[in-house]
């Protein structure tokens, strides 16, 4: 797949991610896979991107303790 397809298709998942937080989940990991992709083509990653990543994984880390008593 080109860079500009595989970038197309990784703002895809994040507008996907936006519309459905409840399925971010299913969606970051076909951000991962894209993401992949590129890193394997060799091609640049966009920072955004990997940003993005970052904060959903934060994110993730954050809700192992939602539901921890106080």
């Amino acid at each position: 797949m080109a860079f500009e397809e595989l970038k197309a298709s990784i703002s895809m998942i994040l507008d996907e991610i936006a519309k459905r937080p409840e399925d971010r989940h299913v969606l970051q990991e076909q951000l991962r896979e894209k993401i992949s992709e590129l890193e394997k083509t060799g091609q640049p990653v966009p920072e955004d991107f990997r940003k993005f990543e970052a904060d959903l994984e934060d994110d993730d880390a954050d809700d192992l303790f939602d539901n921890m008593p106080v």
